[in-house]
């Protein structure tokens, strides 16, 4: 420029970075650290950001997330259901099944055979 010797000069008027001592970062870990705490909104509450408040967690030695067990977890098989059965005089047994046929066998047949016939039955 012509002979302009306007010399820029700037000056830091306020560090951005904020400051925060052990006890501070403590208590908000703790903060954030309770049951069912939403850790985002502990975050902006204390103007920072999740992601340095887990860095702090884990650097207090507390744990990244909720604790987790697992619990071993049986199935039973459910109760038949009770078949009603009769004996009439001439040695037959007759039994009604849940969707309403009956079938008469001899009281003499055996488990295995009786097993059979009813799976073939109810399909």
């Amino acid at each position: 420029m012509s002979g302009d010797e306007f010399a820029r000069r700037f000056d830091v008027v306020a560090d951005t970075r904020r400051r925060w001592s052990r006890d501070e970062k403590l208590a908000i870990v703790k903060e954030a650290s309770g049951p069912c705490v939403n850790v985002s909104a502990v975050a902006r509450r204390h103007g920072i950001k999740p992601a340095l408040l887990y860095r702090w967690r884990k650097e207090s030695g507390g744990t990244t997330g909720p604790s987790v067990s697992l619990v071993p977890v049986v199935l039973e098989e459910p109760a038949p259901k009770p078949v009603p059965v009769s004996t009439s005089a001439s040695g037959m047994i007759e039994i009604t099944l849940a969707n309403g046929r009956t079938i008469k066998v001899p009281a003499d047949l055996d488990a295995a055979t009786l097993k059979r016939l009813l799976a073939t039955i109810d399909t």
